[in-house]
């Protein structure tokens, strides 16, 4: 008995597994990303020896190319083609146009019960469907890549109960803000953060993925909600395999921290920290030169309609550049047919090949020295999107909508 972590970690082990246990576990997924691929190369071939090692499983081990693509400089391009060569000759398929976090659960490869490792600190997400997910450095994904296992030490959990319904214009978004506003960025570290309460029964499990995304931004080593209805529902179609409905039984929570949704009102994290949060309306004034939709947060089918029906028959203001990015080709094209990208091309927008070029400043949409952007990506931190001088500010799909249109932060429940 005890947290999901312990219950997912005791059905692989087949024992009961405790809080502080520090133990082996043959892991159901491995992934890596175009940009943390490379090191977890060097460090597979370090440890198989030779070039001819082969990865513990081809159809568990995935790559993806998101952080670069398509390649934007020589240097991206030359990483992409090593890669290639790499993935070809371990019968890899290289999955691209899309971001990792958001392909992983929309082709099945995630599902209740598994134990998942991936080379980017937001593998975290995939908590949201009752997995544990957890990034890792690339020498540890290259040893998975090798062995198919993992060590852990066995985290505490850390309770986050979420009750009340969402007033208008207040999305989960908003709600994370006030998670991290709680914990600070540093208060779960190497802690799972196990979201409860009759809110999270509420949303959808793509909501769910926002939750659980900004694990990682408290210091969490995972983000979790155990899987119900709303779970088995979103996963028809997208898998085959059987899978465990685990659920914490008579947990033993480090700490439990109770929020009322319903008193939360539209959230912004301000310049440069996540735990920075303050009401959009206090910082309305602040100018702001670019918007980004899109990213492992809030690039989901969801986000994008949000965003659509504040702009439908509007423009951007001419003093603001407005970048839109789906999160996958499947979350595109349904955009594309819903008439969602129409509406953001004739408000002004641009819209990108999924990805996550903005998010970290590779491309398309880098910012100038002293230029501002609010967007729905998880991190501020200085630097993050071009220039360090440049400031970034986090909001909801809708704040960053009604933001684009103003040309300064803006309360979306202005255009609702």
């Amino acid at each position: 008995m005890g947290t999901l972590v312990e219950e997912i970690f005791s059905y692989k082990l087949g024992r009961a597994v405790e809080q502080g246990e520090t133990v082996v576990v043959n892991v159901d997924r491995v992934m890596s990303h175009d940009t943390t691929t490379p090191l977890a190369i060097q460090a597979f071939r370090k440890l198989t020896r030779q070039d001819g090692g082969r990865v513990f499983d081809a159809k568990r081990s995935h790559i993806v190319f998101d952080h670069i693509i398509p390649a934007a400089t020589i240097a991206a391009a030359t990483l992409h083609r090593d890669i290639r060569t790499f993935a070809q000759k371990q019968d890899i398929t290289i999955v691209q146009e899309c971001i990792c976090h958001q392909v992983m659960p929309e082709r099945g490869y995630v599902i209740p019960g598994d134990i998942i490792v991936g080379a980017d600190s937001h593998t975290c997400t995939y908590g949201a469907l009752g997995a544990f997910g957890t990034g890792m450095g690339s020498t540890d994904i290259g040893v998975a890549y090798a062995t198919g296992r993992a060590w852990f030490r066995m985290p505490q959990t850390i309770n986050v109960r979420l009750e009340g319904r969402l007033a208008p214009g207040v999305y989960t978004k908003d709600v994370t803000f006030e998670v991290v506003r709680h914990l600070g960025v540093d208060g779960a570290n190497y802690r799972a953060i196990e979201y409860t309460g009759g809110l999270v029964e509420q949303i959808s499990v793509s909501e769910r993925f926002t939750l659980c995304n900004m694990a990682i931004e408290m210091g969490g080593k995972a983000g979790l909600v155990a899987p119900d209805a709303t779970t088995r529902e979103w996963l028809r179609g997208r898998t085959d395999r059987e899978y465990p409905m685990l659920a914490p039984r008579n947990p033993g929570y480090e700490r439990i921290v109770e929020i009322d949704a319903s008193q939360l009102q539209p959230l912004i994290a301000c310049p440069p920290d996540v735990n920075n949060v303050v009401p959009v309306e206090e910082v309305e004034h602040v100018k702001i030169d670019q918007v980004f939709l899109g990213t492992c947060t809030n690039g989901r089918l969801d986000d994008l309609e949000i965003a659509a029906n504040i702009l439908r028959g509007r423009t951007i203001s001419p003093q603001t550049r407005m970048v839109v990015v789906p999160a996958s080709r499947e979350v595109y094209l349904e955009a594309m047919r819903l008439g969602y990208l129409e509406i953001f091309a004739r408000a002004g927008a641009s819209v990108g090949t999924p990805g996550c070029g903005p998010c970290i400043g590779r491309h398309f949409g880098v910012l100038a020295p002293g230029e501002r952007a609010l967007t729905t990506m998880n991190r501020n931190f200085t630097g993050r999107m071009g220039d360090p001088t440049s400031e970034i500010y986090l909001g909801s799909p809708a704040t960053v909508a009604a933001t684009a249109l103003t040309g300064h932060i803006t309360d979306p429940r202005n255009f609702l």
